[in-house]
């Protein structure tokens, strides 16, 4: 009987409690021993501070990043064939979401194997709750062009698909280049056009706000270096 391949979300940030888990993802960690991370050194302290008894020691961490390959991903799911249960960790909220985990995921279903996704924090679906605009038509785009052009480019024609389907356009950026992407959104937006930054989603300084670009631009959000989605409707 094959293992199954579970999608365990972790918190948003490192200011969190046991209690902010979900009892079924406690669960399920307490019983694997394979476990697929992005960067092993969070992914460790994670399941220390859930339980500083865990026996990492026993536990065989595969590695997923930019780098993995697709034959490495066939490998790590090799012990799920073999009946084994295998979790998937991402390095905030949920797997597979923003994440190449979907990709093990895609994997895992072409080879017949069970996925159970438990439940947990995704600061896109949080950060749409939270915004006011529209949540039964929206789109995710994940990272915009690096370019400032390409950027501004691509800025335009989400603001103008957003207007034709009254659609929800959300997306995101390294921290570092927050305050960039804002700026190129408040110049090339129409004045009436809503803006939705949330930024630091369920930590202490958590910022969640939407105004019109007319209003944005008398005020310069702090967003520097903090995890932040930028949701847009026009």
């Amino acid at each position: 009987m094959k293992g199954k391949l579970f999608l365990i979300p972790t918190p948003l940030g490192e200011n969190f409690t046991i209690q902010n888990i979900n009892s079924d993802v406690i669960k399920t960690l307490q019983g694997i021993r394979f476990l697929i991370a992005e960067e092993l050194k969070t992914a460790r302290r994670f399941l220390k501070k859930l339980d500083p008894s865990c026996p990492i020691d026993d536990i065989t961490f595969f590695v997923l990043n930019e780098h993995t390959t697709p034959q490495e991903f066939e490998q790590y799911l090799k012990v799920a064939e073999n009946g084994n249960n295998v979790g998937l960790l991402t390095e905030a909220g949920c797997p597979a979401i923003a994440d190449p985990g979907s990709q093990v995921v895609n994997i895992a279903h072409k080879n017949e194997i069970k996925v159970v996704p438990l439940v947990g924090p995704s600061s896109i679906t949080l950060a749409l709750m939270a915004s006011g605009l529209n949540g039964q038509k929206f789109a995710f785009w994940g990272y915009l062009p690096v370019k400032q052009n390409e950027r501004k480019i691509k800025i335009k024609q989400i603001e103008k698909r957003s207007k034709l389907e009254n659609q929800t356009q959300i997306f995101i950026e390294t921290p570092y280049r927050n305050i960039s992407l804002f700026n190129d959104i408040i110049a090339v937006c129409e004045p009436e056009t809503q803006l939705c930054i949330a930024s630091n989603i369920t930590q202490y300084d958590e910022f969640i706000l939407t105004m019109k670009i007319k209003k944005w631009k008398l005020k310069i959000p702090d967003i520097h270096k903090k995890p932040t989605v930028f949701l847009l409707l026009s």
